[in-house]
């Protein structure tokens, strides 16, 4: 939103998708320089369950990166969460499209092969915990 370029999911979907799956391969190159677990936020696999659900064609080197550029095969899975649910200037999907950004999430990660675990709905302290004890800190 800085650079005031239009890559964004309410402006162009499909240069939002490479933009994100550049940042995605960054930050997943990057983290082979790391020691001890590296939790990412998204995934390149986000990319490709972002452009089903939007109803765009998945172009082959998405689907080639979503399947050779792995992350551990358990993932975490921030579910939809209805009591913290918000929009701001960054966030502008609705409730339903919140949902089925989930749903897609989830069926994306599940067909590429990965076992989910979903965060408790519960405070920060409390899924950090949780996160603590699946990864056997």
């Amino acid at each position: 939103m800085q650079n005031g370029g239009d890559a964004l999911p309410w402006a162009d979907r499909a240069a939002y998708a490479e933009r994100m799956l550049e940042r995605d391969l960054r930050a997943h190159r990057a983290a082979h320089a790391l020691s001890g677990p590296v939790i990412f936020d998204r995934g390149i696999p986000d990319v490709l369950g972002y452009l089903k659900l939007c109803g765009l064609p998945v172009p082959p080197h998405i689907a080639t990166a979503a399947k050779a550029a792995r992350y551990n095969r358990r993932v975490f899975l921030a579910a939809y969460w209805d009591e913290i649910f918000t929009q701001d200037a960054e966030r502008k999907q609705s409730q339903t499209e919140a949902e089925a950004t989930c749903a897609a999430m989830f069926e994306t990660y599940v067909a590429l092969g990965y076992e989910i675990i979903e965060l408790p709905r519960t405070d920060i302290a409390r899924r950090a915990d949780f996160v603590y004890k699946q990864l056997a800190i």
